[in-house]
């Protein structure tokens, strides 16, 4: 079982990307908790057995910085063609891209000082490993492969971010001013060959026993990611695409892995571990121990709580509003209701009454008043235009598109968390997913049609299609060769893994962001340009660098 610590090593190290002492938050893997709080601990104990499981709950813990968080969620969901942003909350120029995110923006200093963080820590269990006392060879390597594939996957969050970046693959122990940016070509290089060591010495199953791990599938599944979007990048390969497809085929046919029946179970509140979960991302209702706690469950809610018949709960959340659906998202992604169930399945189209009482309609002027008893139906949103006539039958509000607000509008279901003890509470308690089988089979077709293979991408695309289709309609979903086109993909993601913290990356790979925004994101359009399908280098990076901008120069734009 996994221990919770807090180490703070006697020694500061910098690289001129942070300045933080190799730590552990809290262990990723709160399932299975033999749970100790541990703090003042020197730089010798991860040279101990202990210490080395610590360390690697350590790189586990990093992985909370990103998933599930308001920077982790700002970087993807604003800015793109399918979420601008609401009436409330900070950080809305990341949306805008009208200048206020900059080098000195408190989220790209985050990012980039709270990965490498964890980047430092898995460097330390790396080369520590070799030298650990009582630990048998077999899960020596283990950790090393798990602590690979972290260290992996935060450079590849930091490449597709930032482009080159400062890699280093060895412990920093010592405070240092020198740094460089390697080449794109040298980050896939590092990435990939993290990813591929680590695959033999993986546990090859589904899901470890030890549950919150990578294994030899989710690490299979990032392969899967990477080689995608490498495809696309200026180091990209002829080969690339082809890995791709072969590392999402192993994740689907090798493992048992298999997708849930219905939609709406994948996201469903207690019902996270479910089995078509690749890798997920572990949170708790431990104030001691969840840290900064899963916070998705607030950004992309509307203002329920101020409306007829409702006050603020935890069942339907704490609202911020920040994220609202475009036009887009609502009348060109989720088209064709009737058939497919996602887009009742994504969005809450239902409120019940949790305050009584009789009420002026505020939205819905088809009937002055409401009544409701606790439990009543007060806000139904259908997704389409309806009558006033029709409205007036009705004893609540009908909430039609004609009436969204940055205020009020679909809010989407996937991330609600009615486990937190009251209705203030920002630490949310939910497992985040991660990676799941439904993205691979999409990341599969992807690969295959950029290959030439339409048939086998028409396959795997209908496979999740299928699944999504309401009862007696699932044939009517399945599409053919003359369907699949890459708007068709484009929309298809979104379809099936809006809000799930992968839409800016999606449009940085098909090369298209700027394209898109401008089309489909009003709030953006003025103002994106060519240099944003990159963030800025902190300054605080580049400050701390021996010869400053010259030796660590900032991204175009900036």
């Amino acid at each position: 079982m996994k221990k919770i610590v807090n180490i703070k090593a006697s020694k500061f190290f910098q690289t001129g990307a942070l300045v933080a002492a190799l730590f552990i938050g809290q262990s990723c893997n709160v399932s299975v908790l033999d749970e100790e709080v541990v703090s003042g601990i020197g730089n010798n104990y991860l040279n101990t057995t202990t210490g080395f499981n610590d360390g690697v709950n350590a790189v586990y813990s990093s992985l909370r910085e990103w998933y599930g968080t308001e920077r982790g969620n700002n970087f993807t969901i604003f800015g793109t063609d399918s979420y601008q942003n609401g009436a409330d909350g900070s950080h809305k120029f990341i949306n805008t891209y009208d200048g206020g995110f900059d080098a000195r923006s408190a989220h790209a200093r985050e990012v980039w000082d709270l990965l490498y963080v964890g980047i430092n820590a898995a460097n330390a269990v790396v080369e520590r490993a070799p030298a650990v006392p009582n630990i048998s060879e077999a899960l020596r390597k283990q950790r090393v492969a798990e602590v690979k594939v972290i260290r992996a996957h935060h450079y590849f969050l930091l490449t597709q971010l930032y482009g080159g970046v400062d890699l280093r693959l060895t412990e920093t122990v010592a405070p240092t001013k020198v740094a460089t940016r390697a080449s794109i070509q040298e980050m896939y290089a590092a990435i990939i060959s993290d990813l591929e060591s680590a695959l033999p010495d993986l546990e090859n199953r589904a899901r470890s026993a030890d549950y919150g791990r990578f294994t030899r599938a989710s690490a299979e599944h990032l392969l899967a990611r990477v080689y995608l979007t490498k495809a696309t990048s200026e180091a990209k390969a002829s080969d690339d695409f082809a890995k791709a497809a072969t590392f999402a085929s192993n994740v689907i046919n090798n493992y048992g892995i298999k997708l849930v029946d219905d939609f709406a179970d994948v996201h469903r509140q207690g019902n996270e571990k479910n089995e078509e979960v690749v890798f997920a991302v572990q949170y708790t209702n431990s104030p001691l121990t969840n840290g900064g706690g899963n916070n998705a469950h607030v950004f992309f809610l509307m203002e329920y709580d101020v409306l007829p018949g409702m006050q603020r709960d935890t069942e339907n959340g704490r609202p911020f509003k920040r994220y609202m659906p475009t036009k887009y998202t609502l009348n060109e992604v989720f088209v064709n209701r009737d058939i497919d169930s996602r887009y009742y399945k994504t969005f809450k189209d239902v409120y019940y009454s949790n305050k009584p009482g009789t009420f002026n309609t505020s939205f819905d002027k088809s009937k002055p008043t409401v009544t409701f008893a606790q439990g009543d139906t007060t806000i139904f949103d259908p997704g389409y235009e309806m009558s006033e006539a029709e409205r007036a039958k009705r004893p609540y509000q009908v909430m039609t598109p004609s009436m969204y607000t940055e205020r009020i509008f679909p809010a989407l279901r996937k991330h609600i968390d009615g486990g937190r003890a009251d209705r203030t509470q920002f630490e949310g308690v939910r497992d985040y997913i991660a990676f799941r089988l439904a993205e691979t089979y999409l990341i599969l077709a992807e690969a295959q049609f950029k290959q030439g293979k339409t048939a086998e991408a028409v396959e795997a695309i209908n496979v999740i299609r299928r699944r999504a289709g309401w009862p007696g309609k699932k044939a009517e979903m399945e599409i053919t060769a003359s369907d699949l086109t890459m708007e068709f993909l484009m929309a298809e993601r979104e379809r099936e893994l809006l809000g799930e913290q992968m839409r800016w990356f999606d449009l940085k790979r098909w090369g298209n962001l700027v394209e898109r925004v401008k089309k489909y994101n009003p709030q953006a359009a003025p103002n994106i340009k060519d240099f944003h399908v990159l963030r800025p280098i902190p300054q605080n990076q580049i400050d701390r660098v021996e010869g400053n901008q010259t030796a660590f120069p900032q991204n175009p734009g900036y």
